[in-house]
């Protein structure tokens, strides 16, 4: 269809009349404050995850992917500093505000609660009983209770076992 022949087009040679301006006045206003047809603005996918995929792993924000073992390491470590920071600022500040202290003075109480707890830490460790061992066989058994003392030292590694 020609663009003239079209019921509201406006008509370039022509002029419009009052009543035509004010029908199309009023259909561009109506035009412009029409709402917006509603399209949703989210959608919840609720089918079931499966369990594994074909899609790779991707590292998350935060702390890397680590073992359990690592972890705990790691936490370990971050106690161990904090604890060492918290000791240094003590003695930097008694040493500060005494204007005069001793290092090995300050060496002997503010590492000796360290020192202690190690001491205790090594104590408890040793105090397990040794677990007993009980073997239940069926049929002759030849048992080798030998140890073996195994040794590396040197740049070029040097192995020495002692029976």
């Amino acid at each position: 269809m020609h663009p003239e022949h079209a019921p509201n087009a406006i008509r370039p040679d022509a002029a419009m009349t009052a009543d035509e301006a004010a029908v199309e006045a009023r259909r561009i206003i109506a035009d412009a404050y029409r709402p917006a047809p509603q399209a949703p603005t989210a959608y919840r996918d609720e089918s079931p995850v499966p369990a594994r995929g074909t899609t790779p792993p991707v590292a998350q924000p935060g702390r890397p992917p680590m073992s359990q073992g690592a972890t705990d390491a790691s936490v370990l470590m971050l106690a161990g500093a904090t604890a060492t920071a918290m000791v240094g600022g003590t003695a930097a500040v008694l040493m500060y505000v005494s204007q005069f202290a001793d290092p090995l003075v300050c060496g002997l109480v503010l590492g000796a609660p360290t020192a202690l707890l190690l001491a205790l830490a090594r104590l408890v460790s040793r105090a397990k009983p040794a677990p007993d061992v009980h073997h239940h066989y069926e049929g002759p058994v030849y048992q080798d209770r030998r140890t073996v003392h195994t040794r590396t030292t040197g740049v070029w590694a040097k192995t020495t076992n002692r029976h």
